[in-house]
C-alpha cells in the first residue's frame, strides 16, 4: 500500500525585532538592550531563537540598534544551527523601518517577531494561512480576558481583520500577538517613509486596502515589556 508523504514545507526566514530601548525595564534590567534581558539565566532572545529552531526556521534576522555589539557578540553568525545575520539601526527608524530595512536581508516573505515577546505560535500553520491567501500579511491572533494593555482586533467570521480598536478594557477579545508572515511588497502599497511604525502606519492605517487576515492561536504567551511580566517569565521558562 502506497502512503501519501507530507511534502516538507521550507519556512522562509525570521526577522526579529531585537532594537528596543527597554526604558520600562530599566528599573531591574540595566545597562543591556530588553532583548538581552536574563530569563533563568538565559537571554530572553535565546528563549525567542529557540522557539524558530524548534520550528523549523533556518535563517534568522535580527534587527539590532541600542548596544547591538553585546547582541552580535553574545549570538554570533551562528545559533542553534541557524544562520544568523544582522541589520543595524544606525538611529531609530520604528518597528516599519527596521523591518523594511531587514527586509533587504531576506527573500519575498519573512516572519516577523518582537524580541521581547513570546508567542508559541505553529509558524508552519501560519506560513499555510498566508501562502493559501491573497493578503500582503497575515497576524497571528491571541484570544486574552480582562485586559487592558493592548488594543484588539475586530474580525469577520472568515477572520479577515476588519479594523484594529485602541487599546481599553475589555473582559475578552483577541489582540495583535506580534507574530507575523509578510510580503515585502507590503511597503510599496502602503508606501511609508523612512521611519514609521509598522503597526500604526501599515497595518491600521491601511487596513483594508492589505486584506490582512488573522491566524488564531491560544498558544502560551508573554511580553516582557513591563517588570511584572519579566518576573513572571522569570518562572514560566525552566
Amino acid at each position: 500500500m502506497n502512503s501519501l508523504l507530507t511534502p516538507h514545507i521550507i519556512l522562509p526566514p525570521a526577522i526579529v525585532l531585537a532594537g528596543g530601548l527597554g526604558t520600562r525595564l530599566r528599573s531591574v534590567v540595566q545597562d543591556l538592550p530588553k532583548p538581552l534581558a536574563p530569563v533563568n539565566g538565559k537571554p530572553f532572545l535565546h528563549h525567542v531563537l529557540s522557539y524558530l529552531h524548534k520550528q523549523g526556521i533556518e535563517d534568522v534576522v535580527l534587527s539590532v540598534g541600542y548596544k547591538a555589539d553585546l547582541i552580535e557578540r553574545y549570538f554570533g553568525d551562528s545559533y542553534l544551527g541557524m544562520n544568523i545575520r544582522y541589520s543595524r539601526e544606525e538611529e531609530p527608524l520604528g518597528t516599519g523601518g527596521a523591518i523594511k530595512q531587514a527586509f533587504a536581508l531576506t527573500g519575498s516573505e519573512a516572519f516577523i517577531l518582537n524580541g521581547d515577546t513570546y508567542f508559541d505560535v505553529p509558524l508552519n500553520g501560519l506560513y499555510q494561512n498566508f501562502a493559501g491567501s491573497k493578503t500582503y500579511a497575515v497576524l497571528a491572533a491571541k484570544p486574552m480576558k480582562n485586559f487592558d494593555r493592548y488594543g484588539s482586533l475586530i474580525l469577520d467570521d472568515q477572520n479577515n481583520i476588519l479594523a484594529f480598536q485602541e487599546k481599553k478594557s475589555l473582559p475578552e477579545g483577541m489582540i495583535n500577538g506580534g507574530v507575523y508572515c509578510v510580503s515585502r511588497t507590503i511597503f510599496s502599497v502602503s508606501q511609508p517613509g523612512h521611519k514609521f511604525s509598522f503597526e500604526k502606519e501599515v497595518l491600521e492605517k491601511h487596513v483594508t486596502t492589505l486584506q490582512l487576515r488573522a491566524f488564531i492561536c491560544d498558544g502560551y504567551f508573554i511580553d516582557i515589556g513591563i517588570p511584572e511580566d519579566y518576573q513572571r517569565a522569570q518562572h514560566d521558562f525552566v
